[in-house]
């Protein structure tokens, strides 16, 4: 092993390329080193911190000279911010990592050879584009309140009054709220101690509407005087519409807990999607970016080109977000979701839009799919990071939809699952549609089209 390639070493490296997670990537000694903060094209010095067989990581400690794709970012916290890990990166530059990820993961774990990869769809907004903030709190050494993210690969928190990736219109409720939390004297939960009240301050708006609600996540389902500070809340700003309490007594990193109680006002607040409304709860899934999902959505139409007298079925429907507008274009629309929540507001969303065409059951995809009454012209796949269960790839392969649509925020499970479902030519793969949900970080959504290979 060469001498430089130990731990604590300064080392002189050129950056060439950019991880999916973010990070730059460098050779040293014919072994990967990643950095956060680079882009490709920056040559720097980094110490190295964390030194394997194969790869290391550095730190970053000086940019001898900067990358082309190098801008100033917009947060003055960004280099220590957990919350968005491109804000150095020129955004033209970022898209075209994301192409760049979503075809390495279809030829490395996919095994397509080469896959058809679209030029991403870029965000309307690449900054101010978050509809949803969920801020974990603690306090500083002098016992003030803080809101903000960790620190990446840490549980130190960064401090915030505002976010320049979150919709403008909360940043004054973030730095306000923490005031009054702390004129409260509301404990703050510590997650070493397990002592302690509040974990978590929440905050979602409506982009089109901007009514906007206000979550408390705390271990405890009683805080002193809560009714009358969430009046002074509804008072103070006129587009807030509701004031909740998210009950999580669980140890754990999860957010929400599974009951949210209605303090003051509505429990829900109203967003237009595709020109329908929506109601949206505090821990409703909903996409984070909605122009985008917009985007989407009229990218998909267009290449559907669909004639009014398809069954579509919208596998992990959520609140109908597609399932919805979709209907309105087909002869019949049918949504499937694990979360009783979730299909509890599709329903409500679909009467509020008199959509009669829909219909939505509550439960597994792999269970639910095989008994529907239903003969599916096409299937939209839109699983969470993880991807599909392999019983539904299975399910999907026994029943044979025409055409499968498949939503992903993670290139690694999609290209695994497309390639699952490719295999002995059952499907094949038409084209790979990315489409920038997540300015300013690595995180890219894309939209997948195969087509049944008929005997």
């Amino acid at each position: 092993m060469s001498s430089s390639y130990q731990q604590g070493n300064l080392v002189e490296l050129d950056i060439s390329d950019l991880s999916h997670s973010g990070d730059g990537v460098a050779k040293l000694d014919g072994k990967a080193v990643f950095v956060a903060n680079t882009v490709t094209g920056d040559r720097i010095i980094a110490r190295l911190t964390h030194v394997k067989k194969q790869y290391a990581y550095g730190k970053l400690q000086q940019i001898i000279s900067s990358s082309p794709h190098r801008i100033r970012p917009n947060c003055i916290v960004a280099d220590k911010c957990g919350g968005c890990q491109w804000q150095h990166i020129d955004y033209n530059y970022q898209l075209s990592a994301k192409q760049s990820q979503v075809i390495q993961a279809l030829k490395r774990i996919g095994g397509f050879e080469s896959p058809s990869v679209l030029s991403p769809l870029p965000s309307q907004a690449i900054l101010g584009y978050r509809n949803k903030a969920t801020y974990p709190l603690g306090r500083s050494q002098n016992g003030t309140v803080q809101a903000g993210y960790y620190q990446r690969n840490t549980h130190q928190l960064i401090n915030l009054n505002q976010c320049p990736i979150q919709d403008t219109r909360l940043n004054p409720i973030l730095a306000e709220v923490k005031q009054d939390i702390q004129k409260q004297g509301w404990s703050i939960y510590n997650e070493k101690t397990h002592q302690g009240k509040l974990r978590h301050l929440s905050l979602r708006i409506g982009q089109r509407t901007g009514e906007i609600l206000l979550t408390l996540v705390s271990t405890s389902q009683k805080l002193t005087h809560l009714e009358q500070q969430a009046q002074i809340w509804l008072d103070r700003y006129p587009n807030l519409v509701g004031v909740s309490l998210n009950y999580n007594p669980y140890q754990g990193n999860r957010i929400f807990g599974q009951e949210t109680f209605n303090i003051l006002g509505r429990h829900y607040l109203v967003e237009t999607f595709a020109q329908l409304p929506f109601q949206l709860g505090s821990d409703t899934f909903f996409q984070i970016n909605s122009e985008a999902a917009e985007t989407l959505l009229g990218f998909l139409l267009e290449k559907l080109s669909l004639k009014g007298s398809e069954n579509i079925v919208d596998a992990y429907c959520g609140v109908g977000t597609f399932t919805l507008p979709l209907a309105t274009k087909v002869a019949c629309s049918v949504g499937i979701e694990l979360n009783p929540h979730s299909i509890q507001k599709a329903k409500i969303n679909a009467k509020i839009s008199q959509i009669n065409n829909v219909q939505f059951y509550q439960g597994t995809v792999e269970e639910t799919l095989p008994l529907l009454n239903l003969s599916a012209d096409i299937v939209i796949l839109d699983p969470p990071r993880k991807g599909c269960e392999p019983s539904v790839i299975d399910t999907l392969k026994a029943i044979k939809p025409p055409v499968i649509i498949y939503i992903s925020c993670q290139p690694a499970t999609l290209a695994r699952d497309l390639k699952k479902l490719c295999q002995q030519d059952v499907y094949q793969l038409e084209w790979v549609q990315p489409i920038d949900f997540f300015p300013q970080t690595p995180h890219v959504e894309s939209i997948a089209l195969i087509r049944h290979n008929k005997t």
